[in-house]
C-alpha cells in the first residue's frame, strides 16, 4: 500500500513556504490526515517486518516518530517547524533518543520523507562520549572485523561509504598516527544513507524498500549495538 501521497509533499513544501504556528494550525488536518498518521501507520508496518528479519530492533508509532516541532532555544534560524517528517527505528533494550544527549541509546534506523529530499539511513548519529569511547577502543582493538562490516560491497554499493560528517582533523587523544585503524578513528558518527526519490516516498513498494536497505545496514547496527553492549536476537 502507499503510505505518502502528493497531498503529503504538498503540505510539507506549503510548510516550508510558510513556516509559522498560523499557518500550522489552519493546516493541522493536513498535517494529521497526510503526514502524522501515515507515518505512523508506516512504523507500524515496519515493526512487524523487524520481527522477521531483525527481532531486537523496533518501532513504535509514540517513540519512533519525531516530533514536527524544532528546538530553537539554541539556534539563530526561529522557524518553529521542521520541513521534513522522520522517524527511527531502535534496539528494544536501547533508548529511542537520538544523538550526543541520548544516553541509553544505541545504533538504529531512520528514514524521513522531505519533497525532493527524503532520505533512508542507519547508524549511530553522534554517539555521547561513553558510547564513542566503546566503538573507538572496538575498532582499535579489532580493525579486521569493522573494515569487513563498512567495507561490506553490498553495503558501499547500495548506501555508499561512512558519512564523513563531523569527522576530526586528527586522532584522538591516546592513539598514534600510525595506528592501524586510523582511517576510521576519527569518525564521530557511524551512519550510511542514501536519498530517495518522490516517486518511491509515495509508491507502493516503499516499505519493501526500506526493508530491503535496513537488511543490508543491519550489520552495521548489529556491530555497533554489540558493543554497547545490546545483543542481536532470533526472536521476540
Amino acid at each position: 500500500m502507499s503510505y505518502f501521497t502528493d497531498s503529503s509533499l504538498r503540505f510539507l513544501r506549503g510548510l516550508a513556504r510558510h513556516n509559522d504556528r498560523t499557518w500550522f494550525e489552519a493546516h493541522r488536518p493536513d498535517y494529521d490526515t497526510h503526514v502524522r498518521e501515515p507515518m505512523a501507520a508506516l512504523i507500524e508496518e515496519m515493526d512487524v517486518r523487524f520481527r522477521r528479519v531483525a527481532p531486537e530492533m523496533t518501532g513504535d508509532a509514540k517513540r519512533s516518530m519525531f516530533r514536527i516541532h524544532r528546538d530553537v532555544r539554541f539556534s539563530k534560524d526561529k522557524s518553529p517547524y521542521k520541513t521534513h517528517a522522520a522517524c527511527w527505528f531502535f534496539h528494544i533494550d536501547a533508548s529511542s533518543k537520538v544523538g550526543r544527549e541520548a544516553d541509553g541509546g544505541g545504533a538504529g534506523f531512520y528514514f524521513h520523507v522531505q519533497p525532493g529530499a527524503s532520505f533512508v539511513g542507519g547508524g549511530c548519529w553522534h554517539p555521547p562520549s561513553p558510547a564513542l569511547k566503546r566503538f573507538r577502543s572496538a575498532i582499535a582493538a579489532d580493525p579486521r572485523t569493522f573494515e569487513t562490516v563498512v567495507l561490506a560491497p553490498a553495503l558501499r554499493r547500495k548506501l555508499g561509504p561512512l558519512s564523513e560528517e563531523s569527522m576530526l582533523r586528527r586522532l584522538p587523544r591516546g592513539f598514534a598516527e600510525d595506528h592501524p585503524a586510523a582511517r576510521w578513528l576519527r569518525y564521530q558518527s557511524f551512519t550510511v544513507g542514501r536519498p530517495l526519490t518522490d516517486a518511491q516516498v509515495t509508491g507502493r513498494a516503499l516499505t519493501k524498500t526500506l526493508e530491503a536497505d535496513f537488511v543490508t545496514i543491519l550489520p552495521l547496527v548489529r556491530w555497533l549495538n554489540s558493543t554497547l553492549g545490546f545483543p542481536a536476537t532470533r526472536e521476540r
